[in-house]
C-alpha cells in the first residue's frame, strides 16, 4: 500500500517473531451482539480525518437508523503531523475506549497509515471478545487482535451500498451470512481459521508480535496503489519466511493499482499473484469481493470457514 496524498487516501477507501509461541485463532467466544442502544466508539489510529468528512455523517446516520449510539471523542478529530494525534494520543484513545466496558463495538474509521506505530507504544490487547471493524492500515490492529486471542475483528468498511453495510450488521449481530463467490483458481476444499489483512500493511509485520499464526488458516489478502513489481517483493517475502507454507488455503480480494505500472513485456499483476502463489499447490481462489473499491464485503478474522478452490466459494462455518 504505497504512500499516497491523503485525500487520494481517503477517495480510494470510499469506493509474531516465527520462533515464538503463536495463537493459532482467536477465541471461539464472540462479543456479545450489538443490540438497540450499544454504544459504538470511533477511532482514527492513523491519518487524521478530513474536516466535515461526509463519510463520518453517513455513518452516524446509518448507527441511528439501528438504535446504535456512535461517540466521536475529541481525539477522532485530531492532527499532529499525517496523524490524527501523536502516537501516545492515539494508543490512548484506542486504550480507553477497549477497556471501557459501557462501549459494546470500536469501529476504526480513519486508515491511511499509523496503526502499527499505536502498537509500537507497548499496550497489549486483551484477549477478552471485543468487536473492532475496520480494513486497510487498521489491519495492523486486526491482526494483532487475533493474535492476542480475541474475537471480534472484522475487516470491512463503513461505506458502500445498503447490501454491504447489512453484511457488517449480521455478524455484529451473530446472524449469519451469505458466502462470498470469487473465480475458483487452484482446486480442494479446507476449512480452518480465517486471517484477513491488506498485504502491505501484513508484511509489515512479519517477524513482529503481532503477527497471528497462519497455522492451518485461510489467508485472505487484498491492496492497493502497489504495483505488480511492488505485489512481486512482497511476496516473495512470504515465501522466503515460510509463513505460506503453513496455511490451509489462500483468498485474495481486490488489487488496484495505476496501469501506467505495468510496462510491455513485465507481469501483470494477475500473473505475478498467480506466479507466485499458485505453485504452493494449496486450494486457492481469486477476485472475491474484499478490499479497496466497492463492493468491500466483511469477513470476521479467527472464525472458521471453508473455501473451495473450485467454485471460488468462500463460507462462514
Amino acid at each position: 500500500m504505497r504512500a499516497i496524498r491523503r485525500r487520494e487516501l481517503l477517495q480510494l477507501t470510499a469506493a509474531g517473531v516465527l520462533a515464538a509461541p503463536l495463537v493459532a485463532a482467536a477465541s471461539a467466544r464472540q462479543p456479545a451482539p450489538l443490540k438497540p442502544g450499544s454504544r459504538i466508539a470511533a477511532l482514527a489510529p492513523g491519518t487524521w480525518l478530513e474536516p466535515g468528512d461526509p463519510l463520518l455523517t453517513r455513518l452516524k446516520q446509518r448507527c441511528t437508523e439501528q438504535g446504535w449510539q456512535l461517540l466521536t471523542p475529541p481525539e477522532l478529530m485530531g492532527q499532529w503531523r499525517w496523524f490524527s494525534g501523536t502516537d501516545q494520543q492515539r494508543e490512548g484513545a484506542l486504550r480507553k475506549a477497549w477497556l471501557d466496558h459501557s462501549i459494546d463495538a470500536l469501529f476504526c474509521v480513519g486508515a491511511g497509515w499509523g496503526s502499527a506505530r499505536v502498537l509500537e507504544q507497548g499496550w497489549t490487547i486483551p484477549p477478552q471478545p471485543r468487536w473492532c471493524v475496520g480494513f486497510s492500515d487498521c489491519s495492523a490492529l486486526l491482526l494483532a487482535q487475533q493474535r492476542a486471542g480475541s474475537s471480534g475483528g472484522i475487516h470491512a468498511w463503513f461505506g458502500g451500498d445498503q447490501a454491504q453495510w447489512q453484511r457488517l450488521v449480521a455478524l455484529l449481530q451473530d446472524r449469519p451470512v451469505p458466502p462470498l463467490i470469487g473465480k475458483g483458481v487452484q482446486g480442494g476444499v479446507v476449512a480452518g481459521p480465517l486471517v484477513v489483512s491488506n498485504l502491505t500493511i501484513a508484511t509489515s509485520l512479519i517477524g513482529t508480535r503481532w503477527m497471528p499464526s497462519l497455522e492451518g488458516a485461510i489467508l485472505v489478502l487484498e491492496d492497493t496503489g502497489e504495483a505488480p513489481y511492488r505485489i512481486d517483493r512482497q511476496l516473495t517475502q512470504w515465501r522466503a519466511s515460510g509463513l505460506l507454507s503453513r496455511l490451509a488455503g489462500i483468498a485474495l480480494g481486490r488489487f488496484r493499482w495505476a496501469e501506467d505500472d505495468v510496462l510491455p513485456g513485465d507481469f501483470s499483476m494477475q500473473e505475478i499473484l498467480l506466479e507466485r502463489l499458485q505453485p504452493l499447490g494449496l486450494p486457492m481462489v481469486s477476485d472475491l469481493p474484499v478490499g479497496h473499491g466497492t463492493p468491500n464485503l466483511a469477513l470476521p478474522l479467527g472464525r472458521q470457514a471453508q473455501l473451495d478452490g473450485c467454485s471460488g466459494r468462500l463460507a462462514l462455518l
